[in-house]
């Protein structure tokens, strides 16, 4: 019988622990390497380039921090530059021992299990992604924020009784816009008002003079007017996102030069919300050489928010497994006692996971096969547990053409209904076959005819 080894395999012998601050950064390495192996360096530029050297100086060539808020992204890229192996790792997967906690013993407790190989570090797409991830990370942080002036200019015409928001659909539509920045000028007749709305909008110019007939107080047509000024500004912003992301994406080594291929399914003639100025679509096809949005629930933002998060290299991702867990969509497995207690999907904030789920939730009313796999989940196990089990059938689905290079072909919602019929009617034959008996279908009765 082969003798197991009682100690752990050193795996990195030149490796470094780093525990991050917001002033200062605490370093370990190896303890046969320096006389003092733990030394403190500042959080400044000058400091973090002094860092890297005195690493080099004693053979560092890995190097293993926590991420901690912002502060290791300066550290990160640094180190990245200078040749060093960075791995970040969760906080919350590498605990120090029960004790006394300082930030001399949390680098020496990294560094330690670096050496013997315990530590993963999270995943982070190549430096090119980051820069687009950057960009598109901010447009959606000026989209909220812009949302936010969205709901005070709607608080502020209720405050005045002005219902604008019952009579169209999206009070910063070219009709809303239209009437929010007359009634700012100082226009207040309804009539005058109505008569701004577009030919399209369903409601009669009656009903919008109705609902535009109110209190129209000066103050709350102050707040309106700021509103109105902010949630500009915010869209200015964003049309200056957008120029830096279409710049980005033609950065990109395209993968094709081809145009998207066209299918028979029925495209959006109007552009979603906050949709960018560009043709978006045919970017990511060529950047990726693979038309994602053939995929139900998928459109060109839906895409451009996954590519920026998971990268345009499938093979960072083993297996379509790997690749679901790290977005946290996979059924969970805690098992203890020979006995499966949990299988709850883990908590796990991604960006990339949002977005499947957004788009498994747009399939409420889609007449596609994966909008009747939605529909059957949520009404035997509820909306949130079908979303995230969508999710993860869309992220399959991802994976699959993502490295395979192929295209995705919706056979329809009747060809999944009776596919679910005929896998009932085999589950129904099978108990009945278990217990002795046998299904026979009813035969519909033929109508005498005199």
């Amino acid at each position: 019988m082969e003798k197991v080894s009682s100690t752990l395999e050193e795996i990195n012998q030149n490796a470094a622990g780093i525990d991050l601050g917001s002033g200062e950064h605490w370093v370990c390495v190896p303890t046969d390497r320096a006389d003092k192996n733990v030394r403190r360096f500042g959080c400044f530029t000058p400091d973090l380039i002094a860092m890297a050297d005195w690493l080099i100086e004693y053979r560092i060539n890995t190097v293993a921090m926590e991420a901690t808020g912002v502060y290791w992204i300066p550290v990160f890229q640094i180190l990245e530059a200078k040749g060093f192996e960075v791995k970040l790792v969760n906080a919350h997967h590498v605990k120090t021992v029960p004790g006394r906690k300082t930030d001399v013993l949390d680098c020496q407790w990294l560094q330690k299990l670096h050496t013997y190989g315990l530590l993963s570090g999270s995943f982070r797409p190549e430096d090119q992604v980051c820069v687009l991830r950057s960009y598109i990370r901010q447009r959606d942080t000026l989209i909220k924020s812009a949302s936010a002036h969205i709901q005070r200019m709607q608080k502020a015409l209720i405050q005045m009784n002005l219902h604008l928001h019952k009579v169209i659909s999206d009070v910063t539509g070219l009709t809303g816009m239209k009437i929010i920045k007359a009634i700012v000028a100082g226009e207040q007749d309804p009539q005058v008002l109505a008569s701004l709305k577009d030919p399209h909008i369903k409601s009669s110019t009656a009903d919008i003079a109705a609902s535009l007939t109110g209190d129209y107080r000066r103050e709350h047509l102050f707040v309106l007017q700021q509103e109105l000024t902010l949630y500009e500004v915010y869209q200015q912003q964003i049309t200056a996102v957008d120029a830096e992301i279409e710049k980005c994406l033609a950065s990109f080594e395209p993968q094709t030069l081809d145009e998207p291929p066209t299918t028979p399914r029925k495209r959006r003639k109007k552009p979603t919300a906050n949709h960018p100025n560009f043709d978006l679509h045919k970017y990511l096809y060529r950047m990726a050489g693979v038309d994602f949005t053939l995929i139900d629930g998928l459109d060109a933002l839906t895409v451009q928010t996954i590519l920026s998060e998971v990268g345009l290299d499938p093979k960072r991702f083993p297996t379509v497994k790997h690749f679901t867990s790290w977005l946290g969509l996979c059924p969970g497995q805690k098992v203890t006692g020979g006995k499966l207690k949990s299988s709850q999907t883990r908590n796990v904030v991604n960006r990339a996971a949002n977005a499947f789920r957004m788009a498994a939730f747009s399939l409420t009313h889609s007449r596609s096969a994966l909008g009747a796999f939605y529909r059957r989940l949520r009404s035997r196990l509820g909306a949130p547990k079908a979303i995230t089990a969508t999710a993860h059938k869309l992220a399959r689905l991802f994976y699959h053409i993502w490295i395979t290079a192929g295209q995705y072909s919706d056979p329809g919602m009747d060809y999944y209904e009776q596919k679910y019929q005929e896998l009932m009617l085999k589950n129904l034959k099978q108990k009945a076959q278990a217990l002795g008996l046998q299904l026979i279908p009813i035969s519909h009765p033929t109508e005498c005819v005199s």
